[in-house]
């Protein structure tokens, strides 16, 4: 077997900053550590917290009046930040910041009277975050069907916005189909969706014609993730996203072909390295890294926990 591994993969700049930072949080104030949702979205990093006594909950209301609640790495509405507030709550915000810059492009077009149309999943947590921005003013649409039925009242205002986890081949569809329809419609000034996210998915669609198989270390929830395997299978290739090793099907292959191997943004090295040795072990696998792009991206801790960290080491 030969397995192509996929560089870049695995870790974000946005999910590198969110890890640290609870991290740091643990260190400095101990367990418990309240987090609003997952860190992010991966069944190992949520499990390996939980373990050290960090609690996850879906409603502010859920966290005792004074302890730290952490904002995930894909964001927040404002009702949850003024909740928080109402509970006295020591809020550490670790969105990404290229969701926080959705955030903002969302208030300035609604303040200027656009309709916005959102390009994402319904339900995903930051598309939840950048609709409670301005819920009267911006549209969910999830495919260019959606786009056929879209109405709106002035499409001389009228601006669009994606999800940063999105597929591009997808979020360009969709975005050309808008423009056939409304040819002045708005666009962000720099792209949406995530360098990370068009990065991994740049790898697979390189790599993945060399392939016989694909293996995506990633969650379920993981919408970055998904896209990966699902790009692999428009590529013909036989695509598993799987959490750990522990998934690892031996009929998935003969032992004498050529694996891709990659990981979503939300996914641990610790959970490749260990399908890799699964892979030496029972197929013989030889481990050739195929570099398509080189990230040196990176994202400051926030800013009232490097202060916390500061008046901690001052103390």
């Amino acid at each position: 077997m030969k397995v192509l591994l996929a560089s870049p993969r695995g870790f974000c700049a946005g999910v590198n900053m969110a890890i640290e930072s609870l991290e740091l949080a643990l260190k400095l104030v101990g367990a418990p550590v309240y987090v609003y949702h997952e860190i992010v979205h991966n069944k190992y990093v949520v499990e390996h917290f939980k373990n050290l006594g960090v609690v996850f909950v879906d409603h502010p209301a859920e966290v005792p009046p004074g302890a730290m609640l952490m904002y995930s790495a894909h964001g927040v509405s404002p009702e949850i930040r003024q909740i928080a507030s109402q509970r006295n709550l020591r809020t550490v915000d670790a969105t990404c910041p290229l969701v926080t810059k959705v955030h903002l492009e969302a208030i300035r077009y609604s303040k200027q009277g656009y309709t916005i149309v959102l390009i994402g999943h319904e339900g995903h947590d930051e598309v939840l975050g950048t609709m409670g921005e301005a819920p009267e003013a911006i549209v969910l649409v999830e495919s260019p069907e959606d786009v056929d039925q879209l109405e709106v009242a002035d499409p001389t205002k009228l601006a669009y916005l994606t999800q940063t986890t999105l597929s591009v081949d997808d979020a360009n569809r969709i975005i050309g189909r808008l423009k056939e329809k409304f040819p002045t419609i708005a666009a962000p000034p720099t792209d949406d969706i995530c360098y990370a996210t068009q990065n991994r998915q740049d790898a697979v669609k390189a790599l993945a014609p060399e392939a016989d198989v694909c293996l995506v270390l990633g969650s379920q929830n993981s919408s970055n993730s998904q896209r990966l395997a699902e790009l692999a299978r428009e590529s013909g290739v036989p695509a598993y996203l799987i959490d750990s090793h522990h998934e690892i099907d031996p009929v998935w292959f003969a032992g004498n072909e050529t694996v891709l191997v990659t990981a979503g943004a939300s996914a641990p090295e610790i959970v490749v390295e260990q399908c890799l040795d699964v892979l030496r072990e029972q197929f013989g696998a030889k481990i050739e890294v195929r570099t398509v792009r080189r990230e040196d991206v990176h994202f400051q801790l926030p800013k009232d926990l490097r202060k916390m960290a500061a008046e901690t080491a001052t103390a």
